[in-house]
């Protein structure tokens, strides 16, 4: 059931920015997406220096959680503490950010803000959040020496709510791009979706996409491809198979999905981390090409452990 979210999360956030949402704006999605889950919220802020920001999610107390990386150019911050071996299980927030490597700054205001509201470990008298995140490469959109910085992840923190999540062209979505593995002026604009699938004995699973491929988005039930590599028209869509045969192969310039999946299931460190493997399988069959050497594509899973399931369930 994981996978038919995540493929329709990836699929459809870009063909909804294309569709409805002008550039640095965002909608209400009409389902509420990852805030389904209860205990979560989620927060964008977006600078309007140039289209880039960051996105924060903020867990209830004792989530734990899992990461898979499978791009070959992350960005990325506390993912090794998620590996199962390691001793620290819970996670107070993720940051998704823009900037590129640069944007990992932001993460610093979601610290702060975090300890000011004394969520953390307590620790001679001091609160340590545990803080994960991962960044999508954007400087190419705009001037790339505007960033987010700490006031973003702050502001982002801030302004978290359980409210439906905004969709579109906002905070870390706000720069994102899809199709340029056909080159930069062949592609479009991505953005940041989210849906959430109930169960009828109570079990939630739901996602956040940031869709900054470099690959074409394609729909799995056909094949064909709903957003990506643009034609010489401007109009139509290249289909990326034929790119891909023809010899066309991502280029450095500007990539990366990012996912964020959360359930209401009780998971530990291991099965949080087979719960976002599978999930990749999402971006698989909705991106094509995915998890290159110049993407960062990378999935964070999460259970908030008010449900006991199977974790293959999710």
């Amino acid at each position: 059931m994981k996978l038919t979210l995540l493929v329709a999360v990836v699929g459809l956030t870009v063909v909804a920015v294309r569709s409805r949402v002008a550039p640095q704006t965002g909608v209400a999605s009409a389902a509420t997406g990852i805030t389904a889950v209860p205990g979560v919220r989620v927060g964008h802020f977006t600078l309007s220096e140039r289209p880039t920001g960051c996105t924060v999610i903020l867990f209830p107390p004792n989530t734990v959680g899992g990461v898979d990386v499978r791009g070959s150019a992350p960005g990325t911050v506390e993912t090794d503490l998620l590996r199962p071996e390691n001793d620290v299980s819970v996670v107070h927030a993720v940051l998704l950010t823009g900037g590129s490597a640069f944007g990992l700054a932001a993460r610093d205001g979601v610290m702060d803000y975090l300890e000011e509201q004394h969520i953390g470990f307590p620790f001679g008298g001091s609160y340590v959040p545990i803080v994960t995140g991962a960044v999508i490469f954007d400087l190419p959109v705009g001037d790339g020496r505007i960033r987010p910085g700490p006031d973003c992840g702050r502001r982002a923190a801030t302004s978290a709510s359980a409210s439906p999540v905004v969709e579109g062209s906002v905070g870390v979505g706000a720069g994102a791009t899809v199709g340029k593995f056909g080159g930069g002026g062949h592609a479009m604009k991505g953005g940041v979706g989210s849906s959430a699938l109930r169960m009828t004995d109570g079990l939630i699973v739901a996602a956040l996409v940031v869709t900054n491929a470099a690959g074409s988005i394609v729909d799995p039930a056909t094949g064909k491809p709903v957003a990506g590599v643009r034609a010489a028209d401007g109009v139509t869509l290249e289909d990326p198979r034929a790119l891909i045969r023809r010899g066309v192969v991502p280029t450095a310039g500007g990539n990366t999905t990012l996912g964020v999946v959360v359930t209401n299931a009780r998971l530990t460190k291991a099965e949080a981390l087979k719960v976002a493997s599978m999930a990749h399988d999402g971006f698989a069959r909705a991106i094509l090409p995915v998890h290159t050497k110049v993407d960062g594509d990378t999935i964070f899973a999460l259970g908030t452990g008010t449900v006991t399931a199977d974790y293959s369930r999710v």
